[in-house]
């Protein structure tokens, strides 16, 4: 469908982000669920990393091999697979009785998440005018936090009534309806593979095309240095509040407004884009205030409201950071059709953060004996971030 025969469709494009919503619901379930599971399990603090991150492992091996296949399908075909995908993964994930086969079914449900979000930037592209794009991509954006903060927010409620098992059967009969209701609001037409820059080619020869453009590299390892950092902080939130005697349905609420001010750094990013802000102006800002903050929050021996306040600067400034990202991804595609294949390879990177950066935290918490030096490993991504954010500038003045 061409782009401005598509503007007709902002309902569709609402669908799209709201399946992406409902896909990256499965990536955070696990949080407000990892002190139950530490009891039920006995899992260490470094296992609950990895399971945490795990769901990212598909991303972080095929995620631009995917995009690849996804630009393959065509949007609408590729997001339709990923939900039923999800909601097997997580119906079966309710009965799993040991932790082998629920980290099975998390990779599964990774693989789910890819189909369903590397091919919705392009899809939102070609359902809005061009005028609204960077809005939409700013809202696109903040998929992740949103999710996360619903799931934080209700997830401890719901598994301290009906317990974890049935918080899986939950998202899978969600995942399930939010296939269907998208099956009909998208038109088949949206779906199609878009023609021109490597629209015939198998999805190999789409990542080697892709990777042969420096562009879509920068962006990728720039959201790696803010995905790592920013699930380290958000994923832990409820743990560190556990330990600290902060009663569950607080926790969970601390930490759900915590994901949740990082839609409002994502959608002013958008809005800043749309009136002409410089993308690296952007990056920069939100690099430069996670890794204060974080050394507020983390590095100080502030009152536990300052140190908060603190946590909620990182996440909502970081918020500027993916939604600017994304909006670059589109632009340094080299090619029409190759949009989900770059997309792919930005979140394989970006899995690759989310992948390791909690592992690496709880190892620094745990050889610290407390979270006190988690700033400065959130810190070092930050200075990879400004050091990418730095060529990326160079690279546009050229």
């Amino acid at each position: 469908m061409a782009q401005g025969a598509a503007a007709a469709q902002p309902r569709a494009a609402r669908w799209v982000i709201a399946a992406g919503v409902c896909a990256a619901l499965h990536v955070g379930k696990l949080a407000p669920a990892i002190a139950t599971l530490q009891q039920a399990l006995g899992l260490s603090l470094v296992q609950a990393g990895f399971l945490l991150s795990l769901v990212q492992g598909a991303g972080m091996l095929l995620g631009a091999v995917f995009g690849g296949v996804a630009d393959g399908l065509g949007g609408r075909r590729s997001m339709l697979l990923g939900l039923w995908l999800l909601a097997a993964a997580s119906a079966l994930g309710g009965r799993a009785e040991n932790v082998p086969v629920l980290m099975v079914l998390r990779a599964l449900e990774g693989l789910g998440f890819l189909l369903v979000v590397l091919p919705a930037p392009g899809l939102v592209r070609q359902l809005v005018a061009p005028g609204r794009l960077s809005v939409m991509l700013g809202v696109w954006g903040s998929y992740m936090p949103l999710a996360t903060a619903l799931v934080l927010l209700s997830g401890p409620l719901w598994i301290g009534h009906f317990g974890w098992r049935s918080w899986w059967w939950l998202l899978a009969a969600l995942t399930a309806a939010m296939a269907l209701g998208f099956a009909r609001a998208v038109p088949l037409s949206a779906g199609a593979p878009v023609a021109g820059g490597g629209a015939r080619l198998g999805p190999l020869q789409r990542l080697r095309l892709t990777l042969s453009a420096p562009g879509p590299w920068l962006v990728a390892m720039c959201f790696a240095t803010y995905s790592g950092q920013w699930l380290a902080v958000v994923g832990f939130l409820p743990a560190i509040y556990a330990q600290a005697g902060v009663s569950g349905a607080a926790t969970g609420v601390l930490t759900a407004l915590a994901a949740a001010v990082n839609m409002l750094g994502n959608l002013a990013s958008g809005r800043l884009l749309h009136r002409g802000a410089r993308p690296a102006w952007l990056l920069a800002t939100g690099f430069v205030v996670m890794a204060l903050a974080a050394a507020a929050a983390f590095g100080t021996a502030w009152p536990p409201a300052a140190r908060y306040a603190a946590v909620l600067l990182f996440s909502g400034f970081g918020g500027l950071i993916p939604a600017t990202l994304f909006a670059l991804a589109v632009r340094v595609a080299p090619g029409e059709g190759l949009l989900a294949t770059t997309v792919g390879w930005v979140q394989q990177w970006s899995a690759l953060g989310q992948f390791a950066g909690p592992p690496l935290v709880a190892w620094v918490a745990s050889a610290a004996g407390g979270w006190q030096w988690t700033w400065v490993a959130t810190g070092a991504c930050s200075l990879g971030g400004l050091g990418l954010t730095a060529l990326l500038a160079r690279r546009a003045a050229r």
